[in-house]
Order: C-alpha cells, then sequence, then structure tokens
C-alpha cells in the first residue's frame, strides 16, 4: 500500500465545496467533495466513497491536486496520434484545391482523393488515407460541391459593371414619378416536359436507385418571375415560347405588382424579350442582363428549386398532366414566400431602391 499524501492546505474544505457548487465538469464536483472529506478528516475510504472512486484513483486525484489546484481535477483529453498532416501539409493542399488541376499537366479535370494523396507524396514524401485527405479537407472549409455553369465567352467586368450600375438605369429607365417605390422582378422560362430530369437522392451505400425517365417528347414553356423582397411572383404555363407568350406574361406581372409601385424586370436578352411588337406595361421597365450571365438571374434557382423537389423524377403521363403539376409546383412555391426571399434575394439588386 502506498504511503499517505498530505492535502495541500491553502484551500479549506469549506472553499472546495464552493467550487464543487459553481463547476460545470460532473468529475470535477465529485472529485472536490472528496477531497474536501479529506480536509475534514474523514479517512481515506469513506473520501473515496464521497467521490465514486477507490483508494488508489483517490491518491491519484490528491497528486493531481496538489500540483495544479482545483483545475487539476478536471479531465484532460489524451492528445492522440499526432496528426498526419501538419501546418504546411494543408496549406498545400488548400493552395492547390483552390487553384484547381491542369489537365495537360496532372492528367485530371478534377481533384479526387488519390490525385490528392499523389501530390502529397510527391511533394513531401508522406502516405495518407482516403479519409485523411477528406477530414483535413473538411477542416480546410472545403465541401464536395457541384461546379456551376459559366459561359465560356463570359465577360466577368460586364457583370460586375451591371451589378454595380443597375440601380443608376432603374432611374434612367422607370417610366414613374419621383418617390415612386421600385420593385425588383427577376423573369425566365422552363420548358418541362416528358423526357425529365433525374435528380440526386438519399440511398444505401454502394447503391444507385433506379427512377422511371421517360422518353417521350410532349412539352410546355412555365413563365415565371419573382420578386425577392416580397416573396411573391407571377407565372403562366404555355404551350409555346414566343414574344405572343412573353407579352401574356408581362401582363401578368404588372397585374401583381403592387399598386402605385414600378417594377423592374431583370431578365436575359433571349430574341422573345425584346421583340418590336412588345407593348411594355406602364408600371414595368424591362432591364437585360449582360449577354451569358444566367447566375446574375435568380429565377433560376427557383426552377432549379423546383425541379428538385416538385418535377423531376415524374413520368408525365400527357400534356395537362404537365400543365397540373407545373401549376401545382409554382402555387406551392408561391405559399412559401420565404423560401422565394431566400432563393431569389440577391444583395447587389437593393442598393437605391427609390426613382
Amino acid at each position: 500500500m502506498g504511503q499517505p499524501i498530505a492535502v495541500r492546505t491553502d484551500f479549506a474544505a469549506v472553499e472546495l465545496r464552493r467550487l464543487a457548487r459553481r463547476a460545470k465538469d460532473s468529475d470535477q464536483v465529485r472529485r472536490l467533495l472528496a477531497i474536501a472529506a479529506v480536509l475534514d478528516g474523514a479517512s481515506r475510504a469513506e473520501a473515496a466513497k464521497v467521490g465514486g472512486m477507490d483508494r488508489q484513483t483517490l491518491r491519484d486525484w490528491v497528486i493531481r491536486f496538489n500540483e495544479q489546484g482545483p483545475d487539476g481535477l478536471i479531465n484532460v483529453p489524451a492528445p492522440g496520434a499526432p496528426a498526419k498532416l501538419n501546418t504546411e501539409h494543408r496549406a498545400f493542399l488548400a493552395r492547390i484545391v483552390d487553384e484547381g488541376p491542369t489537365p495537360p499537366i496532372h492528367g485530371v479535370v478534377r481533384w479526387r482523393a488519390c490525385d490528392l494523396i499523389m501530390r502529397l507524396h510527391e511533394e513531401f514524401g508522406i502516405s495518407v488515407s482516403d479519409d485523411t485527405v477528406y477530414r483535413a479537407l473538411k477542416d480546410l472549409g472545403f465541401s464536395h460541391v457541384s461546379a456551376r455553369p459559366r459561359a465560356y465567352k463570359q465577360d466577368p467586368e460586364a457583370i460586375e459593371a451591371f451589378k454595380k450600375n443597375s440601380t443608376l438605369a432603374w432611374r434612367k429607365s422607370a417610366a414613374a414619378a419621383p418617390d415612386t417605390p421600385v420593385e425588383v422582378w427577376f423573369q425566365d422560362e422552363m420548358r418541362v416536359g416528358q423526357k425529365n430530369k433525374l435528380t440526386y437522392r438519399w440511398a444505401r451505400k454502394g447503391s444507385r436507385p433506379r427512377a422511371a425517365h421517360d422518353q417521350r417528347t410532349q412539352s410546355t414553356y412555365l413563365f415565371g418571375a419573382v420578386c425577392p423582397e416580397l416573396g411573391t411572383g407571377a407565372a403562366l404555363v404555355l404551350p409555346f415560347c414566343n414574344s405572343e407568350a412573353m407579352q401574356l406574361h408581362l401582363n401578368e406581372i404588372a397585374s401583381k405588382v403592387s399598386p402605385g409601385a414600378h417594377a423592374i424586370v431583370i431578365l436575359d436578352q433571349a430574341g422573345w424579350h425584346g421583340a418590336k411588337e412588345l407593348k411594355i406595361p406602364h408600371n414595368i421597365s424591362l432591364m437585360p442582363l449582360p449577354p451569358r450571365s444566367p447566375e446574375l438571374n435568380s429565377q433560376e434557382n427557383i426552377w432549379q428549386f423546383m425541379r428538385q423537389n416538385w418535377l423531376s423524377n415524374r413520368v408525365f403521363k400527357s400534356y395537362d398532366n404537365i400543365v397540373d403539376h407545373c401549376c401545382y409546383a409554382w402555387n406551392t412555391l408561391i405559399d412559401q414566400p420565404w423560401k422565394i426571399m431566400s432563393i431569389a434575394l440577391r444583395d447587389w439588386a437593393y442598393i437605391g431602391r427609390s426613382i
């Protein structure tokens, strides 16, 4: 049996119990109460019983208490094995992932775990597993996401200029009296047909779920526009996508604009959007986007949300069935204004809204 160890006396039993009442760590509380019992003159067996431990364990905690005080009675997590990737390795990993691969040099168009493992081995001579790379990427703030399409001849400067100068253009384009409230709308069209899309879904690892995919070609067009700030929208399901259909949709948008307000409708440069025969309603103005910049039109994100939740993975029996599903999807969206606000709101579109 080990020799008894004296407990440091700069903490009184009353003080240790007071610390125990304020402590948030339950294990520290038990140990403080056990040592307080020792200071009150209890035997080692009695004090160990108070703390719910054996006498040898109490002796070990008394040693920690003598060396570090009450803070020494808190469990310290084991350090575990040293990390296989140090700061330098992680910085290298973050840099090459940010830069992406160069296909002629690296032979791939996207980094896989095995590619990153090979690069780490070439650069530092270390060997790590897929899981180590995945954990490191997650810790560095990366996630595995699909790429956003970008037109090959897109002009980034034109996009930034549009964001910066759009509010100035509103003041010139809106045929409205001073102090008229401005509503910003985003407009686009989506074809919905029997040759439908398949979406991602949850499934067991190692499996690939099957979904019906029709090869017939009946389709219709959903003309839609949303005002993200108000969480509202206007849509029509039409059989054709032309200037006549566009006119009907502009009239529908005009009927949804708040009384006394003027709507700026942001849309792409499709031919029917700027047709000469269009008669623009008095309470809206059209603002075309720069060429090849669909990411500026948040109606595109609305379409994606609708497809993923209500329209994909379906087989449409007939044209009327397609129309019914389009109407259901749009009406379900309109019943969730917070979704429209969350998906479609763009900060750059709401600077200086008054005309």
